[in-house]
């Protein structure tokens, strides 16, 4: 297992609050090597407060000790994946998630935790870096791109969660430790000015290498933007991020790795695919705290229960996500990804758990010498999530020209791009033409498990058609409504502050 993951200098500056932190309240998340409020910061504050910002993407899959992997989270609601388990009541909010039935005490709350307590840190290295003394000029522009790239890839994640949500820049040091809620259009501008930073030319590089393996590029930052325009169809920025994608794409440092279902072995992490994934190491997490450790708990969530693998390659987990038939039937003959993306089990073979399909994912299945003792190994599988893949780039920028009228620009050809992932995927040449519903399609093959499913559904206008169901064969009936893509804010946050300045208005139609 390497050893290279850390996120060097800035992780280890930082380790003393991950490994000492029980949980930051989500307004008030402060770091071991912090300025005084306005104070000279030095360039270790500065990495300190920075490694903890970075620390927030290995919180996710056990975020505040809740079950809530980001990727796992979206998918959920999308037409891939069913929830599983030992049955309905077994992580039950996580079935309401699924059948759009949640409440505002049954619901993700982990991920609000993390996310927040990750924006307050960025918020903090902001501030450091605002403060800097005797730091070179082009390591802060860095240090602060790579705050702001943070900051908005956290806020984009509460945003498309819940929609409309509080906001702050700047510490909050009184109760209820509470900001104004603000829509989700304004959000979305606040976004839009982080990413400004993070994507400036030269404020950091197009890809991170070396000593800063893991540490986010200005590719990512452009990804990002791409990402959170597309969701919010924001039009008048469509020539902007085509023109991002076609810079990402002609400049060369990014392509496709050849072998699809290889990429996600831990020895193909930071591939030449790979722009932005969290850098997992299999160690530090325990039971008693989600806010700790290096590892993941995604790959024994979503493996089937009492697995026997011949092979010896996969190990048993679990049992949620198993796969839907539906999304198994998407892949042609001979499509690599559908052997690459799901792993089919023969009766027998594993444990039968509820909504079973013999199908399960196989990106970040549960592999043998991935989680190796001592410790609590569920909890610690090395599994890095790819967060951006040049895949993404591709149909990004085909998605723009066919779909949105985009011009093609810098030289780069759509169906060209729609090309490269169509062979990569059949091993050999096999073009078809980058129609609307080609394209849509080919997302669907290409991420499933990644968790980007639902979110193109919801941005399509997709949702309501494809996501109301009456699947009781599979325990499935659920009726999806626009206002049902934010999430419910938890009860607790809602208590927090009635009565208060900023008492929180609940989303939707949700209680």
């Amino acid at each position: 297992m390497k050893r290279y993951k850390l996120y060097t200098t800035i992780v280890a500056l930082a380790g003393v609050l991950f490994m000492t932190s029980c949980g930051d309240d989500f307004l008030t998340a402060n770091s071991t090597e912090k300025q005084e409020a306005g104070g000279a910061a030095t360039e270790g504050a500065i990495l300190s407060n920075l490694g903890s910002a970075y620390q927030i993407l290995l919180f996710d899959s056990y975020a505040n000790n809740n079950y809530n992997g980001v990727l796992l989270m979206s998918d959920l609601r999308s037409d891939d994946l069913f929830k599983g388990g030992g049955d309905a009541g077994d992580q039950g909010q996580l079935y309401r998630l699924s059948l759009f039935t949640s409440s505002a005490a049954e619901t993700v709350g982990g991920l609000w935790s993390i996310y927040y307590t990750g924006l307050a840190r960025c918020n903090n290295v902001i501030i450091a870096c605002e403060n800097a003394v005797g730091v070179n000029e082009g390591k802060l522009a860095q240090y602060k791109a790579e705050a702001h790239f943070l900051r908005a890839y956290y806020v984009h994640l509460l945003w498309k969660f819940w929609g409309n949500i509080p906001y702050f820049e700047e510490p909050l040091s009184s109760p209820p430790y509470m900001a104004r809620q603000y829509a989700a259009d304004e959000v979305y501008n606040e976004i839009m000015e982080d990413l400004a930073v993070a994507c400036a030319e030269g404020a950091m590089p197009m890809r991170s290498g070396g000593a800063d393996l893991g540490r986010a590029s200005r590719a990512a930052a452009l990804m990002l933007k791409a990402r959170v325009v597309l969701y919010q169809k924001d039009q008048s920025r469509y020539g902007e991020i085509t023109q991002d994608m076609a810079t990402i794409i002609s400049g060369g440092e990014y392509g496709l790795f050849a072998d699809f279902d290889a990429m996600w072995n831990d020895e193909n992490e930071f591939c030449n695919e790979s722009i932005f994934e969290s850098n997992q190491l299999p160690e530090g997490k325990t039971w008693s705290t989600g806010w700790g450790g290096y590892g993941t708990n995604l790959p024994a969530f979503i493996s089937p229960s009492e697995l026997n693998d011949p092979s010896g390659v996969f190990k048993g987990g679990w049992g949620f996500g198993p796969v839907r038939p539906g999304a198994y039937a998407i892949y042609e003959e001979g499509d690599l990804r559908r052997d690459g993306s799901i792993n089919v089990w023969p009766e027998g073979s594993y444990g039968v758990r509820f909504q079973n399909t013999g199908m399960y994912q196989r990106k970040y299945a549960a592999r043998t010498g991935y989680n190796p003792p001592p410790g609590d190994t569920d909890l610690n599988y090395c599994n890095n999530l790819r967060l951006f893949r040049f895949a993404e780039t591709l149909l990004n920028y085909v998605e723009l020209v066919r779909m949105h009228g985009q011009s093609e620009v810098q030289g780069v050809n759509a169906q060209d791009c729609f090309d490269l992932i169509r062979s990569r995927a059949f091993g050999e040449a096999n073009s078809i033409p980058p129609t609307e519903a080609n394209i849509k399609l080919e997302r669907r093959r290409e991420f499933l498990g990644e968790g980007m499913r639902f979110w193109d559904l919801v941005r399509w206008g997709d949702a309501p058609s494809v996501l109301t169901e009456n699947l009781t064969e599979y325990n499935s009936t659920r009726t999806f409504e626009d206002w049902m893509k934010h999430l419910p804010i938890p009860q607790d946050e809602m208590e927090k502050t009635k009565g208060t300045e900023f008492e929180l208005k609940q989303n939707g139609s949700w209680n």
